[in-house]
């Protein structure tokens, strides 16, 4: 998960906002999208690792970085 604060570290300096603005940001598309009903949107957000009933921006950076470096 180092890496993905780093990530959120990065985004938040190109921006010129704090890091906790991008995770506000991020969060909020994250409780945005888990309120969608379809089936396979629901799949896909339960198939992130978690440790609550939601991801956290770090677990969502973490889980796509895993999903893309598979495809690599």
């Amino acid at each position: 998960m180092m890496k993905a604060n780093k990530a959120l570290q990065v985004i938040a300096l190109k921006h010129g906002v704090s890091v906790e603005e991008i995770r506000k940001e991020i969060q909020f598309a994250i409780d945005e999208g888990m309120k969608n009903s379809n089936p396979q949107i629901q799949a896909y957000w339960n198939s992130i690792p978690c440790r609550s009933d939601r991801p956290t921006p770090e677990e969502v950076i973490t889980d796509l970085a895993k999903k893309v470096e598979k495809r690599l």
